[in-house]
């Protein structure tokens, strides 16, 4: 049962001492009650406030770390729809191997896991896991190519078999890793348990059905371990959607705690198009890992960019660093240009400006992050701000030109930037970014 701040304040020390970075200790009872804050922040909570309030205070969904550092995060998450607050740790995804494949195939998918690097408005993606999949009988080579692919790519992994001894075997030859163990049954989770707390590993429960998986998650938790993934078995992606969101609203509006854990799916579509959808639908709908049955570079960047839109903060922007950033190798009297520092925006500009063989200076005031338009109206992109920023950074001493090229969407702010930087020539660019190439060629060259 959810406790409300007023209950929770009952519990603290009163002291208002503000070591929690809140002013009062109601302040502080408040954000606990919103899960936007932790027990452990408390410096001098009781033993009684830790015992009552450490379970209260979870978010609904357990956070879990995977990685030699923990690093990669699943769970911690607290509202059902992203514009409630924000979603916190996206769709991990990984690509499976099998240890029936062909000792070339997997070592050329190893590495090309390892190398797969997509570079999106500023932001490294990379693949997040490996999963390896027993196919075969041997245990000894199931835990020899799980540990390849841990010294290969030296990312956390999904370690799959029937077989609790398998499962053994590679759970201890990547001790350290703190990969994930699947996928434990109601008859094997109990032994499967053991060896993956032993070795530090995450445990992925599977069963027929929801009830099932319920009942097999609730036992795991009592005999004491918590560290648990949950792998729903569904037969139809209209089946997948309404399990995904049964059991994540399930945690979050009831705080049921059985299945207040990260989920696990592995797409079994082979065509892309069937994989696409699967994946999809997983991403969409609260998916923890996502494993993908190969490599395929134009499935793996799409789902990276959507799965970058639906987790970005809606309230805080991505966003560049405010700043002149040098496009090309501009000199003192290559021309300058002016847009915001919401990163989309950038790195579009940017781009068009690259791709037109021009060499220009590119001034990114702060905008909070917004894009060109929203910005001007909420006004955050003024001419009388734009040029007190290019002042405060010194930009004139920095080129020789005094002409500067403003989007087209603000034309109206032209001349309120020239009566901020008297001596210089406000030019009109383009709407678009996708015309600044012919515009940069019909105009300044």
């Amino acid at each position: 049962m959810a406790l409300s701040g007023l209950q929770i304040q009952k519990l603290l020390p009163k002291t208002n001492c503000k070591e929690c970075g809140s002013n009062t200790c109601l302040a502080f009872a408040m954000k606990l009650a919103a899960k936007k804050a932790e027990l452990k922040e408390c410096p001098y909570a009781s033993d009684e406030a830790k015992q009552v309030l450490g379970a209260a205070s979870e978010p609904p969904v357990k956070e879990i770390g995977l990685g030699a550092e923990g690093a990669l995060k699943l769970g911690a998450e607290t509202v059902l729809y992203r514009h409630e607050k924000t979603f916190v740790h996206q769709t991990a995804l990984a690509v499976n191997v099998n240890d029936t494949d062909a000792p070339g195939a997997v070592d050329a998918t190893l590495a090309a896991i390892r190398d797969y690097v997509l570079v999106r408005v500023g932001e490294t993606l990379v693949v997040d896991m490996v999963a390896v999949t027993q196919k075969g009988s041997d245990a000894a080579a199931f835990a020899a190519l799980a540990k390849k692919a841990w010294e290969t790519v030296k990312r956390p992994l999904v370690l799959r078999s029937a077989s609790v001894e398998s499962l053994k075997a590679a759970a201890e030859a990547v001790k350290g890793s703190r990969s994930v163990l699947a996928s434990a049954t109601p008859e094997t989770a109990e032994a499967l348990a053991v060896i993956a707390k032993d070795n530090g590993h995450a445990l992925a429960l599977t069963a027929p059905s929801l009830n099932e998986l319920v009942l097999a998650s609730a036992a795991v938790k009592a005999g004491g371990f918590n560290n648990l993934i949950l792998q729903f078995q569904t037969h139809s992606l209209a089946e997948q959607f309404q399990t995904n969101i049964i059991a994540r609203r399930t945690a979050i509006k009831d705080a049921y705690k059985p299945l207040g854990y990260p989920s696990l799916r592995f797409i079994e579509a082979t065509g892309l198009l069937g994989a696409a959808v699967e994946a999809i639908t997983d991403i969409c709908k609260y998916g923890g890992i996502c494993v993908l049955p190969s490599l395929d570079p134009a499935l793996v960047s799409a789902l990276m960019t959507l799965r970058m839109n639906i987790y970005t903060d809606p309230q805080k922007p991505i966003q560049v660093e405010p700043k002149v950033y040098p496009i090309g190798e501009p000199t003192a009297t290559s021309p300058v240009f002016v847009t915001t520092n919401f990163s989309l925006t950038y790195f579009i500009v940017s781009g068009e400006i690259e791709n037109s063989g021009t060499s220009a200076w590119l001034v990114v005031p702060e905008c909070e992050g917004l894009s060109v338009l929203t910005a001007w109206a909420a006004g955050k992109f003024s001419g009388a701000g734009i040029g007190k920023f290019i002042k405060a950074i010194g930009l004139e001493s920095q080129v020789q030109t005094r002409q500067i090229v403003i989007p087209g969407y603000v034309a109206q702010i032209s001349g309120e930037l020239e009566e901020s930087l008297p001596g210089w020539k406000v030019l009109v660019g383009p709407q678009e970014a996708a015309d600044l190439e012919s515009y940069i060629k019909a105009r300044l060259k």
